[in-house]
């Protein structure tokens, strides 16, 4: 995915058993739009990555909408929170600050941690929240028109992944 600059206007959509939340097309499948000969495993690669970080958009544009509270910054966990590309590529498409704690798995830590408050090893949560530490960040520096273009892309590609499954 580092090899090329963009995703050459191929966009993948991993719907390998539907779109979930917040679409709700149980009916839709995976895509791939925008194969020309120019395309190559850097661009399919990139794709894919992108296709995380638009996903991850789409739940935290309904977030925004149904609590009316605007998400200004998001913490992540997890593997995927490694590739620095798909990061970054998240900052831009949320335009918002995007931070990943020095521990990658957060999931863990946080049954870990509601065990603690429950039998009152932790007092509050505020001793939990000084446990955190920063160890990334990426800034969002992508240029509002090609966001807005890009996910207009996206959404055309989402699109055509739906009504694949005809009942029978």
């Amino acid at each position: 995915a580092m090899t090329v600059p963009d995703n050459g206007g191929c966009y993948i959509v991993p719907a390998f058993s539907g779109l979930y939340a917040p679409r709700w097309h149980p009916d839709a499948r995976g895509v791939m739009v925008g194969l020309t000969s120019y395309i190559d495993k850097g661009h399919l690669a990139r794709a894919v990555l992108e296709a995380t970080a638009w996903q991850t958009r789409e739940v935290v544009d309904a977030m925004n909408a149904d609590s009316g509270l605007p998400v200004t910054r998001l913490k992540v966990d997890g593997g995927m929170t490694a590739n620095h590309l798909l990061m970054q590529f998240l900052a831009d498409v949320l335009d918002v600050p995007v931070e990943r704690p020095l521990g990658s798995e957060a999931v863990s830590l946080g049954a870990a941690y509601a065990a603690g408050l429950a039998v009152g090893h932790w007092s509050n949560l505020e001793t939990l929240r000084a446990n955190w530490h920063r160890a990334a960040a990426w800034e969002p520096a992508m240029d509002p028109e090609l966001r807005r273009r890009e996910h207009a892309n996206w959404e055309r590609a989402v699109d055509r992944s739906y009504d694949w499954v005809i009942p029978s």
